[in-house]
């Protein structure tokens, strides 16, 4: 089961890769528009006694042979083509996922490979849900493969870790409590921090800005689009990542004899929770400029990179269980 799973997120690598290929190939086709061919249209008018003059003019028609409708057509099928591999990525994904929760015999989330694999799976799941309610987001998508592939990538090539059994301190039904929460808020944070880079770049290309990399963004949705579901996700992560960052401190004060010790990973959860806080307040205030409400999102997200990546390789805690 543990060779199965390696070789499951090695597929899930290279569908990520496919998938964004695809999208790269309707981003880059996607904005060519219907041409038209001139068609003869006859105009009777009267002449004298009930005689008729023929006249013609051109009358500007779609044609639907044309070159651009084929380009279109296919930076159509490029698209949904790429949503197919995104989705049969993220099918590959879960097996990985769960043929290595098997092999281990706990829930595969005891070190920093299996904990990146999971908070990218539900981000790629979420993301999913999100083309079933708004396809017209789907563009989007070659933002959010991108970052699949890094991921993945990232958690197969330099964070592999070989199954062994749960340290002590970690054999508690908080583990499933505490991590499982806090894995599916990092899933959703992840995939809010992608509309909101994508937000600053369209908004800055709406207000004529054509230098690099605003021109990306001119054939991503609107920004109120991506400012609108960049909120959405975080509204809806917010209040499960408070519940997971509470239930860590309960499970402390079980563990360790006190609910809260400053300990480094506690004290960048702290941080990430009063950025995202900060976020959503600054959300609700009118006031306050949505291009630094994005600028938020971005930075909350970067330090819950610092959490899992800084914290774990560069810092000593008592969350110290990461394996890289």
């Amino acid at each position: 089961m543990s060779a199965l799973s390696d070789q499951l997120v090695s597929i899930t690598t290279m569908v990520y890769l496919l998938a964004m290929i695809g999208h790269a190939v309707e981003y880059a086709l996607g904005n060519s528009r219907a041409v038209t061919a001139p068609a003869r249209e006859l105009v009777g008018a009267a002449v004298g006694a009930g005689g008729v003059a023929v006249a013609e003019r051109d009358t500007p028609v779609a044609d639907p042979a044309g070159p651009a409708q084929r380009t279109t057509r296919r930076a159509e099928l490029a698209g949904r083509i790429a949503v197919g591999l995104t989705a049969l990525g993220a099918v590959l994904h879960l097996a990985g996922l769960v043929t290595r929760g098997i092999a281990a015999e706990r829930m595969p989330w005891g070190n920093m490979y299996e904990f990146v694999l999971t908070v990218s799976f539900i981000g790629v799941a979420a993301w999913l849900v999100v083309l079933v309610k708004v396809p017209s987001l789907r563009r989007l998508g070659l933002f959010m493969t991108l970052v699949m592939v890094l991921l993945v990538a990232t958690a197969e090539l330099v964070l592999y870790t070989p199954i062994v059994p749960l340290v002590p301190a970690l054999d508690s039904y908080w583990f499933v409590v505490h991590v499982s929460t806090i894995v599916f808020a990092s899933g959703l944070f992840l995939l809010g921090a992608v509309p909101a880079v994508a937000y600053l770049m369209r908004a800055g290309y709406e207000r004529g800005k054509r230098s690099f990399p605003y021109t990306l963004a001119k054939r991503l949705p609107a920004a109120a689009s991506m400012e609108r579901l960049t909120f959405v996700l975080h509204a809806f992560a917010f209040p499960i990542f408070t519940f997971a960052v509470l239930a860590g401190a309960v499970w402390a004060e079980a563990a360790w004899g006190r609910p809260w010790g400053w300990d480094p990973k506690e004290t960048w959860s702290f941080i990430s929770w009063v950025i995202y806080a900060g976020y959503l307040h600054a959300r609700a205030t009118p006031s306050v400029k949505r291009n630094l409400v994005a600028w938020l999102a971005i930075l909350g997200f970067a330090t819950m990179l610092m959490n899992l990546f800084g914290v774990n390789i560069f810092f000593t805690g008592l969350h110290s269980y990461a394996d890289v």
